[in-house]
């Protein structure tokens, strides 16, 4: 289920006025560079920043998202026409072979359905080049960062934000559940121009690293490295796992779907 936040129309267009410090991507335009990825499939791509801001160094990007209403707001972007933009899932790509596949910020953990991601996982690797690579982050679960969300209420969390063309849009989170390793928590809108109120409930997956680590292995990825987040040191796990030349066949394929 797509969180309200991404898949509702009027959400989705002041999603990024809400969050405009995007210097968390810093990181992965830097491992662009590094590998060397002439193409780039971003995975939940989101209002596309992350697939602009590459598109914008003459990177081939493909982003794919499977919240309609984000997509929406990334194609009316300018630029947009540089990014091939797909609605649903990394288990419903066409044919391609990239470079590199992205994962960026809360995306891997909000694939909570395991069986959704395995299905982004076998997609990632079939969407790969052999020896093409995967790059995601996901928090580190012995970190027990919900018990800071637990202090999460209208009034510690409360901001009210100008935003052009929309007006004043009033905002707060507050920590639902705790039910390792799933973890939950409601967003509330209030927008002063009419007084509607809207509210997004979104749920996140901790795994430990060594569980990544068997998916990965089990799908045909080599875990590469694992890296520190810049913007949150010591606090989450950034997996660098390569499509391993050699065509490991992940389950649920053969060797006729892989070239083999």
């Amino acid at each position: 289920m797509v969180d309200a936040a991404f898949g509702h129309p009027r959400l989705a267009a002041i999603y990024d006025p809400l969050d405009p410090d995007r210097s968390d991507l810093d990181a992965y335009l830097a491992m662009a560079e590094e590998f060397g990825a002439r193409s780039v499939l971003d995975i939940g791509c989101g209002t596309g920043v992350f697939a602009l801001l590459l598109a914008g160094r003459g990177i081939t990007v493909t982003g794919i998202d499977p919240a309609r209403a984000s997509v929406d707001v990334a194609r009316g972007k300018p630029g947009a026409e540089r990014v091939r933009w797909l609605d649903g899932d990394a288990g419903d790509l066409p044919p391609m072979q990239v470079d590199l596949v992205t994962m960026t910020g809360n995306v891997a953990q909000a694939i909570a359905d395991p069986r959704a991601w395995r299905a982004t996982l076998r997609g990632a690797y079939e969407a790969l080049r052999p020896g093409g690579r995967l790059v995601f982050e996901t928090r580190d679960p012995a970190q027990r960062v919900w018990e800071e969300w637990a202090e999460w209420t209208r009034e510690t969390t409360y901001r009210m934000t100008n935003i052009p063309g929309v007006g004043h849009v009033e905002t707060w989170a507050e920590l639902t559940d705790v039910s390792l390793p799933l973890v939950s928590f409601r967003g509330t809108h209030v927008f002063a121009a009419d007084g509607d109120v809207l509210t997004s409930e979104s749920t996140l997956r901790f795994r430990e690293r060594t569980e990544i680590e068997r998916d990965l292995h089990e799908h045909g990825f080599v875990v590469e490295d694992v890296r520190d987040a810049p913007d949150r040191p010591g606090r989450e796990f950034v997996f660098v796992a390569r499509r391993d030349a050699a065509e490991l066949v992940p389950p649920g394929m053969n060797a006729g779907q892989t070239g083999l």
